[in-house]
């Protein structure tokens, strides 16, 4: 039996404390590594991040997993959740600090939020989420809960692909899902029980236990 089955993804831009405090706080057990033998034991992976995305995406490429992680989302089909910045690089690209490739999981770019009305860019705090898609990641969560916001740039996609907006001036995406893959553009970590919630629908619909 495997000792782990969630692996937080350590690729040296991500807010893990917080995250590891909510999980614990659930009740489960995870890794935090970067390891390839790890990747490949692990059922399900977190993917992190506060920061720029040419960061990001310059130290996932220098640890040289890039290529093992989309082999085990892609083609083993293993459930991944990227958070903000991590949510980000699951674009195609993005246009912070110039062009930069993102890991191409979801087609779609990142962009800047547009300056509008007086509001203030980061896009920091609480804002209520329109929810398109209920199932799986907002199945315990109240209609119109507030998550709680800290980014600068935004993910733009397919309507197919969302699963919840939130309004800052513009339409902004705050959550997608694509087959295996899901990503949410706030933090559950810090939104206190709301992301407690959406945790425990993650793990509950890909199959994970408490203590497992």
């Amino acid at each position: 039996m495997k000792n782990y089955k969630i692996l937080i993804i350590d690729y040296g831009v991500g807010n893990d404390q917080s995250i590891t405090n909510a999980l614990s706080c659930l009740g489960y057990k995870f890794l935090i590594s970067n390891r390839k033998e790890d990747i490949l034991d692990a059922d399900v992976y977190i993917l992190p991040g506060v920061g720029a995305f040419n960061e990001a995406m310059k130290n996932l490429n220098n640890l040289g997993i890039i290529d093992l992680l989309k082999e085990q989302i892609l083609v083993k089909k293993k459930p991944i959740l990227g958070i903000c910045l991590g949510f980000q690089i699951l674009a195609d690209s993005s246009e912070e600090n110039g062009f930069h490739k993102g890991l191409g999981l979801v087609e779609g770019r990142v962009v800047r939020i547009k300056e509008r009305g007086g509001l203030r860019i980061p896009h920091v705090g609480w804002n209520t989420i329109k929810i398109e898609r209920k199932d799986p990641l907002f199945l315990k969560v109240n209609k119109d809960a507030s998550f709680y916001f800290d980014h600068s740039y935004h993910f733009l996609c397919d309507k197919k692909y969302i699963s919840s907006e939130c309004f800052y001036g513009q339409n902004i995406v705050s959550s997608i899902q694509k087959d295996n893959i899901f990503g949410v553009q706030f933090h559950p970590e810090k939104s206190q029980n709301n992301g407690l919630k959406l945790f425990r629908s993650f793990f509950i619909y890909i199959g994970i236990n408490k203590d497992a």
